[in-house]
Formats: C-alpha cells, structure tokens, sequence
C-alpha cells in the first residue's frame, strides 16, 4: 500500500510539472504577438471618474481581464493581493458598464484601480487576443515580463519584485 501510494504521489508531481512546463510553454507562444513597445499611458480614467497617471520611476504592473472570463475571476484575488503591495492597474475589456464592473467588483469583494474598456480600444493597442493578460513594466516603463492565462499570486509577486531591481 505504502509503495502505491509512492507511485501515485510521484505521478501526480510530474503530471503537474509536465502541465506547468506545457502551460508556460503556451503563454510564451501566445504572449509573442503582445505589443512590446515601453509602455505609454500618460492618463487613464479610472471608474470612479478619477485621472490616474502611472507612476514614474516605480514598475507597474498592467491587468487585461473581463467580467464574462472564468479564468479571470480565478485570478482576481491574486490581482487584488498584489495591489495591496505594489502599482496595478487594471482594464476591463467588454464588460459591460461602469456600473455593472463596479457591482462585480462590490459583490467580488475587490478595489483595485479598473478602466473600462467597454469598446476594446486599449485591448486592441495592446494587441490582446486572450484573457487574461498581464504586462510588467519596470520603472522605465520597459516592459519585462507579459503573461497570456492564469498567473499565481507568487509568480505576479517574483516578477514586480524582478522588476523594480
């Protein structure tokens, strides 16, 4: 029994590498269209009509998602974590309209800083073609690390901290 359990122990840690490495593997080929030029957002407006203006000297970090997008709702909370800790920005893409994001974003429990990207304008500039998607720009506004899919709180964290060296 105790070799069993051996077996099946070490079968589902190389599944889950296996799906780690495959799956990093499809955000590297689905991040190669993303628009890679430095980032240049001078101002935003935010949902609650205020004017944001990222940060200089100070890395950023910029999250396409969609209310509609069931991997986004998953990776929401790690979005939120991060705001607590570092620059975020975030843009709902085709979600409806300020009122509609704000309530997801009540009933979700979450407060981090949303554009609405109800026509798609940003996305397209950015050449979004999945959700969600992550850029991170280091303090010169150079991007340095994009990310196509689910991203855990610990790899959005090691990547901002990388970025702000």
């Amino acid at each position: 029994m105790k070799e069993k359990l051996k077996y099946y122990a070490k079968e589902i840690i190389i599944f889950f590498i296996v799906m780690t490495i495959f799956m990093n593997i499809v955000s590297l080929y689905k991040s190669s269209d993303l628009n890679k030029k430095p980032l240049d957002m001078k101002n935003v407006t935010l949902l609650d009509n205020s004017n944001y203006q990222p940060p200089h000297a100070k890395p950023i970090l910029i999250h396409f998602w969609a209310t509609w997008c069931p991997t986004c709702k998953v990776e929401a909370s790690n979005i939120q974590t991060l705001s607590q800790h570092y620059e975020v920005i975030t843009i709902a893409v085709k979600s409806g309209s300020n009122d509609e994001i704000n309530k997801w974003l009540k009933e979700s429990e979450y407060d981090f800083k949303v554009v609405n990207d109800n026509s798609g304008f940003i996305s397209s500039n950015f050449k979004i073609a999945a959700f969600p998607t992550t850029f991170i720009y280091d303090k010169d506004k150079k991007l340095v690390f994009s990310e196509v899919g689910y991203t855990s709180t610990w790899g959005l964290a090691l990547r901002m901290w990388w970025a702000s060296l």
